[in-house]
């Protein structure tokens, strides 16, 4: 999401008058790249850019591609083959041993559906979506390169028969997909993406350890609620980088609150009693991450609390609870307990162990199975 934010504001920065615009977006990537499907630069014909489809090394080739595609306003798909360093046309040696696909395209600011314009609604409505982009086409076809569908939990009928599956599959499995579908009269290459919001994270406490959990999480991106009873501890000077502070005692904290399935609650206010009485809260909403500050002990004696007071939660709702929260780093310091926390949260949605890299058999990124298949070339 930060990076979305940032190309759009960095659009609404320039004077579309006197500038083009072009957008390139990571399609394809087969074998090892730095960014993956989805991976977006925004590019001015003054040479501005924000955003990135690599590490540093495509970036000045897409530069003179989005150039290209600015002045003759066709889209187009470029093809980078790092697989041989010596054999490399870019001159530098990339060391990626990956194909990487980026679909340029010229950005009209008059097209209401052009892709930033639906950049922009999926950052103010921050739902999940999937997106599916014409990025070429044999000439037979009655669609143009840079055409989009989006499938969101609203009905349409502007998806077409033959796309809807394969979008309802990412919308399911939340992997990209890149295809070549045959239909009457032709075939078109097709980058499905699924768009999910960034994690929002409410922290329940504000003393001194939240203040760099905040700065943390908000500089990656996330949306950050900080909740106390204490409103003298909510002031804003110590957490200019919230997107909310709220003010609520215990026992009226979740009807002031909304949760999604990419919300992480935190309770760090270093008071049993308030602790107590939010957990016993949170267990009975759908909120998917629970994580509590402090030794095992402080959680067992919650558990013994609820069995003196004969309160059940069964265990499908307790394994939400993460306590103590965060990756075993050694931490010791507020930023590092923060570094420890963010790490945990975002292994938890992304599905991962947050072990080591360098003892994961394999690729560092999950392989599609899906062949992107070159039958337009």
């Amino acid at each position: 999401m930060k990076e979305i934010n940032r190309i759009l504001a960095i659009y609404d920065q320039l004077d579309h008058s006197h500038r083009k615009v072009a957008l390139a977006t990571v399609v394809y990537v087969e074998g090892s790249a730095y960014r993956r499907p989805g991976a977006r630069m925004l590019v001015s014909d003054d040479g501005r850019w924000e955003g990135a489809i690599s590490g540093g090394c495509l970036e000045g080739d897409a530069l003179r591609k989005a150039r290209q595609v600015m002045l003759n306003g066709k889209p187009m798909v470029v093809r980078y083959d790092t697989m041989d360093d010596e054999a490399n046309s870019l001159g530098v040696g990339l060391g990626c041993n990956g194909i990487i696909d980026v679909f340029i395209e010229p950005i009209d600011t008059a097209d209401p559906v052009n892709p930033i314009t639906l950049l922009r609604e999926f950052s103010r409505v921050r739902d999940r979506r999937v997106i599916a982009t014409i990025c070429r086409k044999t000439p037979g076809i009655d669609l143009r390169e840079g055409s989009r569908f989006v499938l969101t939990g609203q009905q349409t009928d502007e998806i077409p028969a033959w796309l809807r599956p394969d979008m309802e599959r990412v919308m399911e499995v939340g992997k990209p997909l890149t295809t070549t579908i045959w239909l009457v009269g032709g075939a078109v290459d097709v980058f499905i993406e699924r768009m999910d919001s960034g994690i929002e994270l409410v922290i329940f406490g504000a003393g001194y350890d939240t203040i760099p959990l905040t700065r943390l999480a908000t500089e990656i991106g996330w949306r950050v609620t900080v909740t106390e009873d204490c409103i003298a501890h909510l002031a804003p000077k110590r957490f200019p980088q919230a997107t909310c502070l709220l003010y609520a005692d215990a026992e009226a904290i979740t009807d002031k609150l909304s949760w999604t399935d990419r919300t992480a609650a935190v309770l760090m206010s270093h008071n049993y009693h308030y602790d107590l009485a939010v957990l016993t809260r949170l267990l009975s909403t759908d909120v998917p991450y629970i994580g509590l500050l402090g030794p095992r002990k402080r959680y067992e004696k919650m558990q013994a609390a609820w069995i003196k007071t004969g309160q059940f939660f069964s265990q499908q709702a307790l394994r939400r609870v993460h306590s103590p929260i965060g990756l075993d780093l050694g931490a010791e310091t507020p930023d590092e307990i923060a570094l420890s926390i963010l790490g945990e949260i975002k292994a938890f949605f992304s599905g991962r162990n947050a072990g080591f890299l360098t003892d994961k058999l394999g690729p560092i990124h999950e392989r599609s199975p899906i062949d992107y298949q070159q039958v337009l070339d």
